[in-house]
């Protein structure tokens, strides 16, 4: 018997990649604005911004993502004294199917996020640039990049327009929706319940001195169970997870500007400024003025 092979179509392809940016900005940042023959998207990751395309000025939002067209005036500037954490792709494609995009301002789910995600850890793999250089014309490839990342960064894209588009068109199966409900997914949604629970609570403390004993009987979970669930979610351990999360807010304070280090360490419950140091280096690889600075200097070539 000969089989016959099917061909597959392409809804969405990508053809070129001009930038995969991640930046954390100071809150009083501006961008004057560009336009360029090339697609690009900006999605709010923390903050308040306000972009100009072409005539029309809008709030773009934490969570939303705005589509710009080839040729289409666009600028961004921080608004309400929050410093924007912002990711940027551009990218060209000769697919039909990208006009839906024109003009749209949509908010993502968790599963667009996490695809977010992913092409920002591929784009790492295979780029040899910074994520959070400005005024970037070309991209380099390194060398010896992951195995099969340039490949999967472009089907990261394309699959994250595709699901993208999908959703709000409203296509998807409903049987595909069903497997929410399935025995299966039942523990794993109870632990990420659990997760986000304490996560929240962590972020409700962060001026505090949390111990594991005092989280568990807090949020009514037994401590290995919760060490398990935090390094099958985030691959830390519950205290190096509240680590994370104060030198997270600190480094939003820190762009803000409106305090100087000794007042963020009070503010983060540190009890030295050293000790607070000591820590931001430990996370971030940085001291808090060498990032202080460094963001600074992105802002400012901006």
């Amino acid at each position: 018997m000969q089989y016959t092979g099917t061909t597959l179509k392409n809804s969405i392809e990508i053809d070129r990649l001009y930038s995969v940016h991640y930046f954390e900005y100071m809150s009083d940042f501006s961008f004057e604005g560009e336009s360029h023959n090339f697609w690009e998207f900006v999605y709010v990751d923390k903050g308040i911004v306000e972009i100009t395309s072409d005539k029309h000025s809008i709030l773009l939002k934490k969570d939303e993502i705005i589509f710009h067209k080839p040729n289409e005036f666009h600028n961004v500037t921080a608004r309400r004294n929050v410093a924007p954490n912002l990711i940027i792709v551009s990218f060209s494609t000769k697919s039909p199917e990208i006009e839906f995009f024109k003009n749209k301002i949509l908010k993502l789910n968790d599963f667009e996020k996490n695809l977010l995600a992913n092409i920002i850890i591929e784009a790492r793999r295979c780029l040899n640039d910074r994520l959070d250089l400005t005024y970037q014309y070309s991209l380099t490839l390194k060398e010896n990049e992951a195995y099969g990342s340039q490949q999967l960064l472009r089907l990261y894209i394309e699959q994250f327009l595709i699901h993208l588009k999908r959703r709000y068109m409203n296509i998807v199966p409903s049987a595909i929706l069903d497997l929410k409900s399935s025995p299966k997914m039942t523990k794993s949604k109870n632990d990420s319940e659990i997760f986000q629970r304490v996560v929240d609570y962590m972020d409700a403390h962060l001026n505090d001195h949390l111990t594991i004993d005092q989280i568990c009987k807090k949020n009514l979970v037994g401590r290995s169970q919760l060490q398990k669930i935090f390094k099958e979610h985030c691959g830390m351990g519950i205290i190096e997870y509240f680590s994370y999360l104060k030198i997270k807010t600190a480094k939003e304070l820190i762009r803000t500007g409106h305090r100087n280090f000794t007042q963020i360490s009070d503010i983060m419950g540190y009890s030295s400024i050293h000790y607070f140091s000591r820590q931001f280096k430990k996370v971030t690889g940085m001291t808090p003025s060498e990032y202080a600075s460094s963001i600074k200097a992105i802002s400012e070539r901006s």
